[in-house]
């Protein structure tokens, strides 16, 4: 069984994380690794990009916001981005990304992290519920707030 591992975002990882393949219809739920990047970048005081490796292959992405002064609270410790490659899913990759995530928070001082994403019949919802998060709110623009108590 391989093992699973975290690693910064770095000029070594950033070509495979910007060609994480999906499954059919999952890109509408997610912006492009190449996004994330950017948004990385512009705010490295908060950003946290991470890939998932598995031996030696990147297979998914994670990207946390820790802002303990953001002015709206759902921004504070949150998933920013998250992508998973498409024959690495249901193999605990996702699970493995978030509690890491779960984990940097909460040594920051954090309670709960949050995640927004847009409701639909292949977008993560169902991923979101079955780790733990539980809906608080929809945004304007009606997507799902959800949340995960730490």
């Amino acid at each position: 069984m391989s093992e699973l591992r975290l690693e910064e975002l770095s000029a070594s990882n950033i070509v495979a994380a910007n060609t994480l393949t999906l499954k059919p219809g999952q890109e509408q739920f997610v912006a492009p690794v190449s996004h994330s990047i950017a948004e990385a970048y512009v705010n490295p005081a908060t950003a946290w990009p991470r890939v998932v490796l598995e031996d030696d292959e990147v297979v998914g992405f994670i990207m946390g916001n820790f802002d303990p002064d953001a002015q709206e609270d759902i921004f504070r410790g949150c998933i920013w981005r998250m992508n998973v490659a498409a024959d690495a899913q249901g193999h605990g990759v996702g699970r493995f990304a978030v509690r890491a995530l779960a984990d940097e928070a909460r040594s920051r001082g954090f309670d709960r992290i949050t995640v927004i994403f847009e409701p639909g019949e292949a977008g993560p919802a169902a991923f979101f519920e079955r780790i733990g998060f539980e809906q608080i709110g929809e945004t304007p623009y009606g997507e799902t707030i959800a949340a995960l108590a730490l």
